[in-house]
């Protein structure tokens, strides 16, 4: 190691990889928003918020949570141009308040960890 080495980390850390509680909540931050489905929710997390990513394990294991506790359902949909549907979610309507609540605890994730840095 070299201390290049170490300036080099701090100018371009690795990603930080979301656990399952808080996977959770960055999946209804995004279907507060609209339905969504798996792919998506990789893909946006790194749009949107760089530094962070989201393996498919955790994600899958994140809404199968979700559907058994009956806070998301989830629909198979026909996309046009695409040989198979895709599993679509979206928020129950009696637990949008739920989600709502546990959508805010990713803002404060994500606001805490960047004043962090």
């Amino acid at each position: 190691m070299k201390f290049e080495d170490i300036y080099q980390y701090f100018d371009s850390p690795p990603p930080v990889y979301l656990n399952k509680e808080v996977a959770v909540c960055y999946v209804l931050s995004v279907l507060v928003r609209g339905e969504s489905y798996g792919t998506e929710l990789i893909e946006l997390l790194e749009k949107e918020y760089p530094t962070y990513r989201l393996s498919d394990t955790v994600l899958y294991s994140a809404l199968k949570f979700l559907e058994e506790s009956e806070t998301i359902s989830g629909y198979w949909k026909k996309v046009e141009g695409r040989g198979r549907p895709r599993r679509m979610y979206q928020i129950c309507l009696e637990s949008h308040h739920k989600a709502e609540e546990l959508a805010n605890f990713w803002q404060q994730y994500v606001n805490n960890e960047e004043k962090a840095m």
